[in-house]
């Protein structure tokens, strides 16, 4: 086979798409763990809160796949890669053999050693299958805790919260979303759902799952040394890159699975994308792990031009949360929080808590490096264009930005004749 993809998600139609953009002919062959086709991993939320139906969540259509010359293999698991021979063991006893392999495997649910875990009416939020069960355990209970303030915990708090549950969301940390946000976000934040009634408790976590003699979920004992009764759990506390399989295999990986500018894993003809791979971070120099939904198509379109013969280098990952809470919307992007004992820093912070708007703006060397806005983010997609295109920021385009008026016209000309004339650079 000339392309064999493990993984069937969004890094998997990057690389099927760059894969196209050079080579129109040789079958692609994609093996998916899970029976569904590609879904938006992003939407299940909203399907938990009946604001989709089923047929909302696919990627692409079935046409995709046959125009793209595509075969899936769903509800496979890929058990082993051996790099000498090129071939992919799979759970149903096959050996399939490769030319180029891109491993796409994502991420998988941290689950901390929680006594009383193992067992019913405990589950994870990021995928299908366990949102599927939460509907239909919304039509029956009442309480629901979910552990975990970060943004899965709290698009499956608020969602379990639209059916009519009640949902406490535990997050041991001081504030909720603590990576993307800082303290006045997450105030402005964790007040809009404490109006509408969703209880966030911060500085708190479980430290056990009480069960009865038959092993029925009965309620949480807290850190804090309280208890409370709940029908479930759902653990949300984050996902780890699955690259077990490239470990097995003999691949070098840290955090993830260690990848070159070209998206190629120390192993020939093998790459990886997505939330697996550990890649070029745009604003610093090292690789990172960067589980976001845009950084992962681009990987995988990037992996898939070079594995069809392409040479070209990956931008790099960039960090961003977009989530919006009843009303009230928020984006953060780059570095938000940066060392408090690192003075090449500079932070300038706008706060109105009456009209319930918040900008924070991060420099460091004349660069816009992050960014984050509460209320008013008519303005984030240029803020963004500054911190993505690493575009200088001399003293009278400083304090336009601080005034909240990004414009175009502020971009350099050296911008506009590289990024899209790039014959005329001199």
């Amino acid at each position: 086979m000339k392309y064999v993809i493990i993984g069937n998600g969004i890094a998997s139609i990057g690389a099927i798409e760059g894969i196209r953009k050079v080579d129109t002919e040789n079958e692609i062959l994609v093996i998916g763990s899970e029976d569904s086709p590609a879904y938006g991993r992003p939407l299940i939320s909203y399907l938990l809160a009946g604001k989709i139906g089923p047929d909302r969540l696919a990627l692409r259509p079935q046409e995709f796949y046959e125009k793209s010359i595509v075969t899936l293999k769903l509800g496979i698991t890929v058990t082993d890669i051996d790099i000498k021979a090129r071939t992919v063991s799979t759970d149903k006893g096959e050996s399939i053999e490769f030319e180029n392999l891109l491993i796409a495997t994502g991420g998988i649910p941290f689950t901390p050693p929680i006594p009383g875990s193992d067992g019913t009416d405990v589950y994870n939020f990021t995928n299908l299958k366990h949102a599927q069960v939460l509907i239909s355990k919304a039509k029956t209970i009442k309480k629901a805790i979910v552990i975990g303030g970060g943004l899965i915990g709290l698009k499956a708090g608020e969602s379990l919260f639209d059916r009519g549950v009640d949902v406490t969301i535990l997050e041991l940390s001081p504030r909720i979303l603590s990576l993307a946000f800082d303290e006045n976000a997450a105030a402005l934040a964790g007040g809009r759902l404490a109006e509408v009634g969703l209880n966030v408790k911060c500085g708190v976590t479980v430290k056990e799952i009480q069960r009865d003699e038959e092993g029925n979920l009965k309620g949480v004992h807290l850190t804090d040394g309280n208890f409370m009764q709940t029908d479930v759990v759902v653990i949300a506390i984050g996902v780890v890159p699955n690259y077990s399989l490239a470990k097995d295999a003999g691949i070098t990986v840290d955090r993830g699975i260690n990848v070159n500018d070209h998206m190629a894993t120390s192993a020939d003809n093998v790459f990886a994308a997505g939330d697996v791979a550990q890649a070029k971070d745009l604003l610093f120099e090292d690789n990172r792990v960067i589980p976001i939904w845009t950084n992962a198509y681009n990987q995988g379109f990037c992996a898939g031009k070079n594995m069809a013969g392409a040479k070209i280098e990956f931008s790099g990952s960039l960090a961003m949360n977009s989530i919006s809470f009843y009303g009230l919307p928020t984006i953060s992007v780059g570095t938000v929080n940066p060392p408090e004992d690192d003075d090449s820093y500079e932070v300038a912070i706008t706060l109105d808590e009456k009209k319930k708007c918040y900008r924070k703006l991060v420099f460091h060397n004349n660069h816009l490096v992050g960014y984050v806005l509460v209320g008013d983010i008519d303005m984030a997609g240029m803020y963004t264009a500054f911190v993505k295109f690493q575009m200088a920021v001399p003293e009278d385009a400083r304090k336009q930005l601080l005034s909240g008026e990004p414009d175009v016209l502020m971009w350099p000309d050296d911008f506009f004749r590289e990024t899209w004339n790039p014959e005329t650079k001199n």
